[in-house]
């Protein structure tokens, strides 16, 4: 495929309209009674047999919607619109078997049909793009009036506007959905904070009420113990806090400034410096400056760093990578380690918040750091992806948009 091949695919996409994966493998819609409607009324306009509205890839044409025949698949080597398409103007063919462009074509010589009349018009966007056509055909050469031409253009028209008319209710029922999405995720989440921080609350309020009572009848008690706990208690708690609010104010304002990774990482592993001595972890980092909010970029690579170390194999000292590399679209980084890893069923869950994996040997958290990360990377018009590290462990991939 050419490079200007990969551009017209992708501006298709961002049309709503399909194109082929790798191995040319295609799914296409089924027409909507709009564009349906619109195609039957262009068999009408025009008085021919078959009218159909085709959407040409860079390697394919398909019909969005067809009358008077089944719509079909065909290579854009073979395909008749494909000729002349591009240059924004109709096309009409009294005789294709008689037109050097068309005598050849499959559809015209046997081997596929036997198209003589052939008309099209270019279905051209506001921004100039062409989507393909809307063409109209018949087994015996004829003519269309200029009434019947201007009909078929304005027609085309209407099919562009509907066009990008379902392109923006798709684009609005999936806003929807992810809206709802979100409201389910924000009563799960309210619920389960909810219970998470009542716990250690009721421990530090009864543990207080014990050291009350222990502090009046004796001098000699145990009220250090009991402070001990409450401490602990109040700890936890204010991580949950903290945690919350970290993951509740991702997306707010955004301070790009211009960073190095390197030293984000120097400074997380400051911070982190107990318990990387304590689990004997080595972290590796390449250099890489690029642009990003300071304190949501420390953040991000202090909870990937941090889980590397606490979910490490146990006799196995944890190693860790860091790599960044400038992407055409952003900057991508990467947190790779030696660890448990984490199964591919799970690799999504994980993203969600106040979600943990209640595994054997796991280490106390909140379920927040992940879900923070993702929603990091998805404030810079980005995205988070887990997967497996080349040899044993996790990979944790940090897609930065162009926000960042």
């Amino acid at each position: 495929m050419r490079v200007d091949g990969l551009a017209r695919d992708a501006q298709l996409v961002r049309k709503g309209l399909a194109v082929p994966g790798p191995g040319l493998e295609i799914s296409v819609p089924v027409p909507s009674e709009r564009l349906q409607n619109l195609v039957e009324l262009a068999r009408t306009v025009c008085g021919q047999p078959v009218t159909a509205i085709n959407i040409i890839t860079e390697d394919l044409q398909y019909q969005v919607a067809a009358a008077g025949m089944e719509p079909y698949l065909c290579s854009r080597e073979d395909s008749m619109c494909a000729v002349g398409f591009l240059n924004g103007e109709s096309t009409i063919v009294e005789d294709a078997s008689l037109d050097p462009r068309y005598s050849g074509n499959p559809f015209v010589d046997g081997r596929r049909g036997a198209v003589r009349l052939y008309a099209s018009v270019p279905l051209v966007a506001d921004d100039g793009f062409v989507l393909g056509t809307l063409c109209a055909g018949a087994r015996e050469p004829g003519k269309l009036s200029d009434r019947q031409r201007r009909g078929l253009e304005i027609l085309a028209a209407e099919v562009v506007e509907a066009l990008a008319l379902e392109q923006r209710a798709h684009q609005l029922a999936g806003a929807l959905a992810e809206a709802q999405r979100s409201n389910a995720l924000l009563a799960e989440f309210a619920g389960r904070v909810s219970h998470d921080l009542r716990n250690p609350l009721t421990s530090i309020l009864g543990y207080v009420e014990l050291g009350q009572m222990e502090a009046e009848n004796s001098p000699h008690s145990q009220i250090g113990q009991y402070l001990d706990v409450v401490a602990s208690s109040g700890q936890r708690m204010l991580t949950m806090v903290e945690d919350v609010l970290a993951y509740a104010t991702i997306g707010g304002e955004v301070r790009l400034a211009e960073l190095s990774l390197a030293n984000l990482v120097r400074d997380v592993l400051q911070d982190l410096q107990a318990s990387i001595e304590a689990r004997g972890a080595s972290v590796n980092c390449d250099d890489l400056s690029f642009t990003g909010d300071p304190v949501q970029m420390r953040l991000l690579l202090q909870n990937l760093i941090h889980n590397a170390v606490a979910y490490s194999r146990p006799g196995v000292p944890p190693v860790i990578r860091v790599t960044g590399r400038r992407a055409g679209d952003g900057t991508t980084l990467r947190v790779i380690d030696n660890g448990k890893g984490i199964s591919a069923e799970d690799r999504e869950r994980v993203l969600d918040p106040l979600v943990r994996l209640q595994r054997e040997d796991d280490p106390p958290g909140t379920g927040l750091g992940l879900a923070t990360c993702a929603r990091i990377a998805a404030a810079t018009g980005g995205r988070l992806e887990i997967g497996p590290a080349p040899e044993a462990g996790t990979m944790v991939t940090i897609h930065l948009g162009e926000r960042s």
